[in-house]
């Protein structure tokens, strides 16, 4: 009888489809990605699995939305920061940088999720949405950091800056780089490559003349 007071509290409250979202995230976080069921998840919030399937038909239908969460939490973090850096009068595009990487670090099955096409319904149209919005913000000079000539493409500078900080996100994530480290060690790290990267950016031909 609880337990059906919960499911009617969920529903009434809107947040079962969130609630299970936030399971998938505490499942993924401690075993991975592939331990992660419809079921499982229905067992940690407490509902029925008849109540999970009506708001997600099968597992990959959930981290489809789990996907799609990351990827619209991702875009949010980077404009945050890229405006609290200008409000504050600081470099943009080490802040953004640093969201990103910070973003993998504190969410690491976000992370994983995001473009995880095996397990996911990568045409639903949600997610393409989400992952449209990502690239988009991407493209346009790096979260509007660094010199964009051509907003509907990535320019080899935008590339590099996406590839660098995706790069050693994976690698604090998923490989052998900090390992045992706290985070402010690995942001450290991170802070010390994006200042390597500033000399590819200020060579660029489309840098502004004022950091050429």
């Amino acid at each position: 009888m609880r337990r059906e007071s919960s499911e009617k509290r969920a529903y009434h409250h809107g947040n079962l489809a969130e609630s299970l979202l936030d399971a998938v995230d505490e499942l993924a976080t401690r075993f991975g990605l592939e331990a992660v069921t419809l079921r499982g998840c229905a067992k940690l919030v407490g509902v029925s699995p008849s109540s999970a399937f009506r708001h997600y038909a099968d597992k990959r239908a959930l981290l489809t939305a789990f996907a799609t969460r990351a990827l619209h939490q991702l875009s949010k973090a980077m404009q945050a920061a890229k405006d609290f850096a200008e409000g504050e009068g600081s470099d943009a595009f080490h802040a953004v940088g640093l969201a990103y990487i910070g973003f993998a670090i504190d969410k690491p099955a976000f992370f994983r999720a995001m473009w995880h096409a095996e397990t996911i319904y990568a045409n639903d149209p949600d997610y393409v949405v989400a992952a449209n919005q990502l690239s988009a913000h991407l493209k346009a000079g790096f979260a509007d950091t660094i010199a964009d000539d051509n907003p509907d493409q990535f320019s080899p500078q935008e590339l590099l800056a996406w590839s660098a900080v995706h790069g050693l996100a994976n690698l604090f994530v998923d490989g052998p780089v900090a390992k045992g480290e706290t985070r402010q060690q690995k942001m450290s790290r991170a802070a010390e490559m994006l200042e390597a990267m500033v000399p590819a950016f200020a060579s660029a031909p489309s840098r502004p003349a004022a950091t050429a």
